[in-house]
């Protein structure tokens, strides 16, 4: 029986349909790994999707190339294909043609139903450290089910999961699923709430009290968990706990059902996915 938390929020903590947009590259090698981990072990279905990028007049302009990229990426997906079909994975394969690959992953996610879409990133620095790329944050801000971001060498989570709270509704919609996933994995958990210096006493009580509440619901549900509360730049410490906790999945709420124009890069949850060398699950409200 769902909690009352659970009962109200009724979020999409489902992994039954779980979608890897893939293009083959290095970067997506994390993403693919944990994907089908995911699907094997709970018995998913694995949506295997791909896009080509074309238009009508590359089409008519150049058609050798866009052939040859179409079989590039039926190779792509019957590969994966077999391997699912090896583990004994339930999966399907999707192709989308568009100029903008972003847009035709989410309307891929949103036909077929998807409950997470599983994408890789790159391992560049600089300012990809602190800001996230333009194309997996447009995922994060447009896809109406919530978002996982794979760094290039990570794998399935076998550790502890650390769950960022703000006391919003969206982080209690990743509170839910954070619960869902400590029981699915038999993990433990860690909660953090950040306290900005900007924060107004009552806003910093109230952050305090968002990781305390969320701790004792996870604890009634007989989860190991502990509690930090720390002040400072969000997203720098959100990363650093993961690391010094040994996290290997970081939950995290953000908007649910929202458009790119509502989401600015820059956003704590692009900082966390730039900054973290574990996956990062975007949940949406």
């Amino acid at each position: 029986m769902l909690s009352p938390m659970e009962s109200q929020l009724s979020p999409t903590g489902r992994f039954e349909r779980i979608m890897l947009a893939t293009d083959g590259s290095d970067s997506a090698a994390g993403a693919e790994r944990v994907a089908f981990a995911m699907a094997e072990e709970w018995k998913a279905t694995l949506q295997l999707m791909s896009v080509v990028i074309s238009n009508p007049a590359a089409i008519e302009a150049a058609p050798a190339v866009i052939e040859a990229a179409d079989e590039k990426t039926r190779l792509l997906l019957d590969g994966l294909y077999e391997n699912a079909v090896k583990r004994a994975i339930a999966a399907e394969r999707i192709v989308r043609r568009g100029t903008e690959p972003t847009a035709e992953i989410l309307t891929a996610a949103e036909k077929n139903h998807s409950d997470v879409i599983v994408v890789g990133r790159s391992q560049q620095r600089g300012m990809l450290k602190r800001f996230l790329g333009d194309r997996v944050s447009r995922i994060i801000g447009g896809a109406r089910c919530s978002v996982l971001v794979v760094p290039p060498d990570a794998s399935m989570w076998r550790s502890r999961i650390l769950l960022a709270t703000d006391g919003s509704r969206f982080s209690d919609a990743a509170g839910v699923v954070a619960l869902r996933l400590a029981q699915l994995c038999k993990l433990p958990v860690t909660v953090i709430s950040v306290v900005r210096e900007s924060f107004t006493e009552e806003r910093a009580a109230q952050a305090e009290q968002a990781a305390v509440r969320m701790n004792e619901h996870l604890a009634k549900e007989g989860i190991e968990i502990d509690r930090v509360v720390l002040s400072g730049d969000p997203a720098t410490l959100i990363a650093q706990t993961a690391d010094t906790q040994q996290a290997d999945l970081i939950v995290m709420g953000t908007h649910g059902r929202t458009g790119w124009e509502r989401v600015r890069v820059g956003s704590v949850t692009d900082q966390v996915v730039g900054q973290s060398t574990c996956a990062v699950l975007a949940v949406k409200g």
